[in-house]
Formats: structure tokens, C-alpha cells, sequence
């Protein structure tokens, strides 16, 4: 309860995130707690900038279930 009020008041801190990941012409990690997107680079192997537009993703097909 205590983590989540901090992360409404000050924003997640992006601590947990994936394995770095190849797509999308770049490499990203995602934040575990949030979802967000950041660019990786795997020579200084550190966090970039958000990842803000996904490019060449195709939506997923629902099947209507009825």
C-alpha cells in the first residue's frame, strides 16, 4: 500500500524491467511495473529515452466468442 501511494505521487521509478528485447528496428526493455517502453543500448548497456511510437505493429484479430 505504502509503494503504491509513492508511485501516484512520484511516478514509477522504472527499478524492474525486462530482458532487453529485439524489435521494431531497435532494441527496448519494458518497465515491469508500469508497461512502459524505453530504447536500450546494448554498447553503454544502459535505459534510454521512452519508447513513444510503435511502428509496424499490426493489431491483433478478436474473435467474437458467439
Amino acid at each position: 500500500m505504502l509503494h503504491s501511494f509513492f508511485e501516484m505521487v512520484f511516478g514509477c521509478s522504472h527499478k524492474r524491467t525486462t530482458f532487453p528485447q529485439t524489435a521494431r528496428g531497435g532494441v527496448y526493455v519494458a518497465c515491469l511495473d508500469c508497461g512502459q517502453e524505453f530504447a536500450y543500448d546494448w554498447n553503454a548497456m544502459q535505459v534510454g529515452k521512452p519508447v513513444t511510437a510503435r511502428t509496424n505493429v499490426q493489431p491483433i484479430a478478436v474473435r467474437d466468442p458467439a
